[in-house]
């Protein structure tokens, strides 16, 4: 059976900073999921938590207690929604929240791919390089994966991200393409057997020409058969992504990839 489009896992409120959207409120993402159909959406507000040391200054009033602003969630009859968050992996390899809060929250994103943070998630000297930026792309992912993490309820955001070399879209494929396909295949097979869920980012599957499909796509093609899940997330962060361009980008992301049911993340399983 055709993967069903049934679940958005990332979404911002206007709590994050990123966002700051005065309609991107908890009740007009509940309305979202209603009108498109959605069984189950999950809000993401960046965060880093105050009980670990190094957030930088844009993350640091991200904290727990800020982003809890948002609960208690709306809910309703046919949609469940989740309280998460989306933390960050810094250049040091440190990750933003702390094991006494993976209890907290029913979903857990880690970007590995946001390079775009200068001295934050990488090094100044590492920032010219296609080459330090494809080795960043497998050694970030891989250490994330090596972590005690409660990977049932772990997704891996936006593989293929813009902002993992945001110079120009050349750039982008160039680094993507000098990646190793098996050091892809080593970690994706790592992240099959630990059970996290690999995101299909609406941004980056909606964005891509015909001509960077095989650099936009050869990640998850790789992850696919090496038995990895995948799961949607629409990165809102205002209710003009609401659109049914969003659901779009979707199928275009399910049918190049040939997704079935069986391939679906499912959180807690």
């Amino acid at each position: 059976m055709r993967y069903v489009i049934d679940h958005d896992y990332h979404i911002h409120s206007q709590l994050s900073s990123c966002s700051n959207h005065p309609e991107q409120t908890p009740e007009r993402i509940l309305q979202y999921a209603r009108e498109y159909g959605l069984k189950k959406i999950c809000i993401t507000d960046h965060y880093w938590d105050s009980a670990v040391e190094g957030a930088s200054g844009w993350y640091k009033p991200q904290n727990y207690e800020h982003i809890t602003r948002s609960l208690p969630l709306p809910q309703c009859e046919g949609v469940e929604f989740l309280f998460g968050c989306e933390t960050e992996l810094d250049k040091n390899l440190t990750l933003g929240i702390p094991e006494s809060r993976f209890d907290d929250f029913s979903f857990i994103i880690i970007p590995t791919t946001h390079l775009h943070m200068e001295g934050f998630t990488i090094d100044v000297s590492d920032l010219d390089s296609h080459r330090r930026r494809a080795e960043l792309w497998i050694e970030r992912l891989d250490v994330v994966l090596s972590k005690d993490l409660p990977f049932h309820k772990i997704g891996i955001a936006h593989l293929v991200c813009g902002l993992f070399d945001r110079r120009s879209r050349a750039d982008l494929t160039k680094t993507l393409d000098l990646i190793p396909t098996e050091e892809m295949e080593r970690v994706f097979a790592k992240a099959a057997k630990v059970g996290c869920g690999i995101e299909l980012n609406r941004d980056d599957m909606k964005h891509f020409t015909d001509d960077e499909t095989d650099s936009i796509l050869r990640p998850f093609r790789v992850a696919k058969r090496m038995g990895c899940k995948f799961y949607l997330g629409s990165d809102a962060h205002s209710p003009k992504i609401f659109t049914e361009p969003t659901i779009g980008a979707f199928n275009r992301a399910i049918d190049l990839l040939g997704l079935t049911e069986d391939d679906k993340f499912h959180i807690g399983k």
